[in-house]
């Protein structure tokens, strides 16, 4: 069994294997869940997908193929492709 320990400032490291496991990265989240019995389990913090939906408004105006095209063109011909 891995074991961490509490820094003074409350962090825990999680052990590697428990990351790899886990499928955790750095920068990833995790979800402390209270079970019914009084203990915790920790789960990655993965939204779903539908948690989305109206965080970004509507283009006043549909935006064309031929329009997203030349946007691109010229982001590119500025040196501002990647």
């Amino acid at each position: 069994m891995a074991t961490a320990t509490i820094t003074g400032k409350g962090q825990v490291t999680i052990p590697a294997e428990v990351r790899q496991r886990m499928g955790l990265g750095t920068g990833d989240r995790i979800e402390f869940v209270e079970l019914a019995t009084g203990d915790f389990a920790i789960k990655p913090a993965i939204d779903d997908v539908r948690s989305l939906k109206g965080a970004l408004r509507k283009p006043q105006k549909p935006v064309g193929v031929d329009d997203m095209n030349a946007a691109i063109r010229k982001r590119v011909a500025a040196g501002r492709g990647r």
